[in-house]
Formats: structure tokens, sequence, C-alpha cells
């Protein structure tokens, strides 16, 4: 007989490949194939585990061994303590996110009727995790990908929250004829494309080159234009986020300024790179 326990065990011995990341694939396989969290194994440990489980964690263990991304291969990512749908067409939601949207929520909490736009939204996160965490906010989301937005739309259904997600080019965004937001916050494509060569291949392989590159030649392309569209979009006073390559925090700390925003700053993320920029419309805009 084999223990639920000895399986686990067996498991992260299978993942050893992936070094300290082993025992955390592992519980993450182990909750989404079988629904056996920590707690559960901890308790119920010694109890026979079924040869069909065996069958559906070994086969998800495979492909994680071949190189796919453990997200993808459940279907789901934990950003903010909610679980969103994730795959291929999204980039995988991580911590550094996190730190973006707490900026966010920092310094807009206790004001409620917000009007919130995230601009390449992938798998919505940033628009969700606002949403949820803003009162009675009005939250859009857009991005150019077809099935990034069906993924956006689906995370929003399943986490109760009321976004309107639509199709748009952020480098094509036009403003309507008054100011609208309070907020507009972009995690947009910001690896140069000569930094594949230091990039995990799990990335290269498996996450959308869409969402992660630009050109060399023009690495703040999407900040410029989504900075220009703010200037006309945020009402006064709002503001702008972004998160950020931290190879070109001084340059985007200067366009935003040379644009016309105030109180321009860049912070750091919770490994100390500088990784988000947040910038302010004039009061008189």
């Amino acid at each position: 007989m084999t223990t639920i326990r000895d399986y686990f065990r067996q498991t992260v011995g299978r993942l050893a490949p992936l070094g300290s990341e082993a025992e955390y694939t592992a519980r993450i396989i182990f909750e989404d194939v079988a629904g056996y969290d920590r707690n559960y194994i901890f308790v119920n440990g010694d109890r026979e585990i079924l040869d069909f489980t065996m069958r559906h964690i070994s086969d998800a263990v495979e492909r994680v061994l071949a190189g796919e991304p453990v997200q993808y291969v459940v279907g789901k990512a934990r950003f903010m303590g909610m679980d969103f749908t994730v795959t291929q067409d999204v980039l995988i939601p991580r911590p550094e996110t996190e730190g973006l949207v707490d900026m966010i929520t920092d310094r807009w909490e206790g004001k409620s009727d917000l009007r919130v736009l995230d601009v390449c939204t992938g798998s919505g996160c940033i628009a969700v995790a606002l949403s949820r965490a803003l009162p009675f906010a009005r939250v859009d989301g857009i991005d150019i990908s077809d099935g990034a937005l069906a993924v956006a739309k689906k995370n929003a259904t399943n986490l109760h929250a009321g976004v309107d997600f639509r199709k748009a080019d952020a480098l094509s965004l036009r403003a309507s004829s008054a100011p609208e937001y309070d907020i507009i916050v972009s995690n947009p494509p910001y690896v140069c494309e000569s930094e594949k060569a230091t990039m995990d291949d799990r990335v290269l392989s498996y996450e959308p080159a869409l969402a992660l590159f630009v050109p060399d030649s023009d690495p703040l392309k999407f900040y410029n234009a989504i900075a220009d569209y703010a200037r006309k979009a945020l009402r006064p006073s709002g503001q702008l986020f972004f998160e950020i390559n931290p190879r070109f925090a001084k340059e985007i700390s200067e366009m935003l300024s040379a644009k016309g925003f105030t109180g321009v700053g860049i912070f750091r993320d919770y490994l100390g790179a500088e990784r988000y920029a947040a910038a302010t419309q004039s009061s008189e805009s």
C-alpha cells in the first residue's frame, strides 16, 4: 500500500531537479490535481492513495519536468490571496505585481466610486484585485489579445469582480473628450529582446511573447504611449502606475516628468529592485 504521505515524498524526490522549488511544486500539484493541501496531508497522510490519483499526479509531474510551468499544468496561479485561471495566452501573475496592487490600494484606500483602467490586463489579476479592494470602484481592463481577454473575463466571473474587459491596442488608445479615470495602471511588455539569453527556458517556451518583449531600439514604447493617453484620460490629481524594467527606471522617471506629470517616483519591490513608477496628473489639467 502506498500512502498519501509516502507518495508526496516520492513526488518531491522526482522533482529534485527543480532544486529549492521541488517541495513547493509538489504541494501545488497535490492540492490542485488531487485536492490534498498541506493540512490534508498532515491529517490524512497515512491513508492509501488511489492508483487513479497517482497517475494524475505523475502526469502533472512529467509535464513540469519537461519544462512546463506548474501554474499552466494545474491551470491556476495564486495572486493576492486568490486563485486565478491561467493559460498560455497570459503571463503567470507574479509576486512583484502584488506590490503594485498594494501601492495603489495604500494610496487610494478610503476613497470610493473610483474609475480605474488596467492597460495590458492579461489574466486580469490587477483589475480583479483592485475591483475587490477599492469600494464601489468601476474598473475597466483592456488587452489586444482575444485569448487573454477570455481568461480575464473568466477570472472576473469566478472571483465575483465587476470588471469591464474590452479589446484595445495600448499603443493607439484614444481618450474621451473629458478625463474619466482616477487611476490608470499598467504592467506592459517591458523585457528587451536582448534579455532573452538570460531568461528561464520555462518563460521563453511557454509564456506569451506578445506580453513580454519590446525591441531594444524602443524599450519605452508602451510607457510612452500609455503616458500620453493618461495625460488626457486622467482626472486632475489622478494617478498613473507602472510596473517597470529596473534597467530603465531613470529613463521612465525622466519621461513622465517631461510629459508634465508631478510627484514622479520610482519604488522598489520586495527583492529591492526598482520595479514600480508612479506619477500624478497635475491638479490644473
